[in-house]
């Protein structure tokens, strides 16, 4: 098992986030819908960036590097659309290809759920398409439950994308 933790995402994760992305573009595009190609000139991912560091100033959300023991980024977990009145928010994560199968979304999970009621969240919400078996995995293992079943017609690419809800209170 990897030694990991997780880093609050900063302005000066720009550069080796924006690499960890680009290397990793085909591996996510095969499991989730794809970014589209803006994301991957420096410029947009820069303003992405910083668009996505106010949104963590106005707690609207809460963005994480997973970080191995000498400071490489394997992935990143992130707490969206968090609704300080109900105590809910969203997770996503991404495990970057050289570091999958080696229990890290798993622990990086297990972390996030640890420190979420620091920001005054209390249930997690997730989703992964209904082919993610892996991501599916690793949330029942961290005591997430399905309760629904949805069908979304992708927004990038068109198709048609089964995606199973699930939830964890706090």
């Amino acid at each position: 098992m990897m030694d990991i933790y997780i880093h609050r995402l900063n302005e000066q994760d720009a550069q080796a986030l924006f690499a960890f992305e680009c290397n990793n573009r085909r591996f996510f595009e095969q499991t989730v819908p794809g970014r589209g190609d803006d994301y991957y000139s420096f410029g947009t991912f820069e303003i992405r960036h910083k668009e996505l560091l106010k949104e963590q100033e106005d707690a609207i959300s809460s963005f994480y590097l997973i970080k191995d023991g000498s400071g490489i980024i394997v992935g990143r977990i992130n707490l969206v659309d968090i609704d300080p009145i109900k105590g809910t928010a969203h997770v996503g994560y991404r495990i970057g290809e050289a570091f999958t199968q080696m229990g890290i979304a798993n622990e990086a999970l297990k972390l996030l759920v640890n420190l979420a009621p620091e920001l005054n969240v209390t249930q997690i919400q997730a989703k992964t398409t209904s082919d993610n078996i892996t991501s599916q995995k690793v949330l029942v293992k961290n005591g997430f439950e399905r309760i629904s079943i949805n069908e979304e017609i992708s927004a990038d690419s068109g198709q048609k994308l089964i995606f199973y809800h699930y939830g964890r209170n706090l």
